[in-house]
């Protein structure tokens, strides 16, 4: 069993305590997103759990505990979404020059092949351009070198709550273009420039739930959970059927996902995973280390 922690809220960043009381526990209780009264009851042990993939912007509060998670034979990697948007996109994240520090004391302490650097969401506007989002790519490709092996890009999916939400919060002049809809017509060379500074700075290039083509530039399609690399780097063999829960072109493999909606405090303006900053705040409050669930006490 693979446990994904979270694709739904950043448990390392908010719910870190909880999560290691959950490990000793050797359970946790999930409610289904559409009924929170249909309680799961998910094992931690170590003998049920095959990897745990960990979704962060912030693995900081993690970093005490990654011993314990070595004594007790635990396989883990990280996906580590590191960006230089405008604030304007990312409320509340700190500079990059401290999300770089913690992405590289992170691959010092578990090694650069188990931190996957997410260039992702990229959000194409009159305010993030290919050009800015070229240069911010190679900043931090540059700095990374040799901290991953390996960098994962996408295009913001605009649903139907996130385009409510960039129309109700962000100012009026800012536009925001939908790639996946017109591909802009500088596309070529914003893959073509993100692949070769990839190439350069020794990482491959991967992308995730794209519906285009894009090997001629030197990106393969990627998985966030991806049953062949965790063969190559950690030598087992996991399920490698495709996970029926995600999206169309998601090719991520089958995965337990422990966390809850509404609970991520970053407030980015592009989430799927959060209908509304002041919802998830309020979600936090009933957050209990102790709890078997991530919120409220619920369990199984």
């Amino acid at each position: 069993m693979i446990i994904s922690v979270s694709r739904r809220t950043d448990i390392p960043a908010f719910y870190s305590k909880w999560f290691i009381n959950r490990i000793m526990a050797g359970y946790c209780a999930v409610p289904n997103p559409f009924n929170y009264k249909a309680i799961s009851r998910i094992s931690l042990s170590p003998e049920d759990v095959e990897i745990i993939v960990f979704w962060t912007r912030n693995p900081k509060p993690l970093f005490k505990s990654i011993n314990l998670l070595n004594r007790a034979g635990f396989k883990y990697y990280f996906n580590y979404t590191l960006m230089d948007n405008p604030k304007l996109f990312d409320p509340t994240l700190t500079n990059l020059s401290h999300k770089l520090d913690a992405f590289k004391k992170l691959s010092d302490k578990i090694g650069p092949e188990k931190v996957i650097w997410r260039y992702d969401p990229i959000i194409l506007s009159n305010l993030t351009s290919s050009k800015m989002h070229i240069k911010a790519y190679g900043k931090i490709a540059q700095s990374l070198r040799g901290y991953t092996c390996r960098s994962i890009i996408s295009f913001v999916d605009l649903y139907r709550k996130v385009k409510n939400r960039f129309r109700s919060e962000l100012k009026e002049d800012i536009r925001i273009y939908n790639f996946h809809e017109n591909p802009i017509d500088n596309f070529n060379l914003l893959l073509s420039q993100l692949s070769q500074i990839a190439h350069d700075n020794n990482m491959e290039i991967y992308t995730c739930c794209e519906p285009f083509d894009l090997t001629p530039y030197g990106i393969k399609p990627g998985k966030c959970i991806d049953s062949n690399y965790i063969k190559k780097t950690f030598g087992i063999e996991v399920d490698d059927r495709k996970d029926p829960h995600q999206r169309k072109f998601c090719g991520c493999v089958k995965s337990k996902d422990i966390g809850i909606y509404d609970t991520c405090l970053f407030g980015c303006k592009y989430c799927y995973a959060t209908h509304s900053l002041t919802k998830a705040k309020k979600n936090y409050k009933t957050h209990d280390p102790a709890s078997p669930s991530l919120i409220g006490w619920y369990d199984a």
